[in-house]
């Protein structure tokens, strides 16, 4: 038996609206908050909210310093056009050079790492 089930995955950041909003658009989620918490509800997925941290510092990859703790794992039909969406939302390339892997590495507006993968 559980002791306790999933809840939605948080991630702080300076804005939660604003990264809320980044992930909608990736996830064709709904975002619903404010200033301090946004729920996003994803479709047939894991819900994710995202916390207002003041003095936030994002995670650098790869780097043991300021290590990224977890990152998020987009399922994607084109690598191409799911790197060419993304880039224009906001998103920055952390290692996307090999194009022969199954997988490419961003970080989110806030500088969460998050890979889009092929599937």
């Amino acid at each position: 038996m559980a002791i306790a089930e999933l809840g939605p995955v948080v991630l702080d950041c300076p804005d939660p609206r604003a990264l809320a909003g980044f992930y909608a658009e990736v996830l064709g989620a709904t975002a619903e908050g404010d200033d301090e918490w946004t729920d996003l509800k994803v479709p047939g997925g894991r819900d994710l909210a995202f916390q207002a941290a003041p003095g936030f510092v994002p995670p650098k990859w790869p780097s043991a310093e300021h290590s990224q703790q977890f990152h998020l794992d987009l399922l994607v039909k084109d690598l191409d056009a799911a790197e060419e969406a993304v880039l224009a939302l906001g998103a920055k390339v952390l290692d996307a050079d090999d194009r022969s892997r199954s997988f490419r590495v961003y970080a989110d507006p806030a500088g969460h790492p998050f890979c889009l993968c092929a599937c």
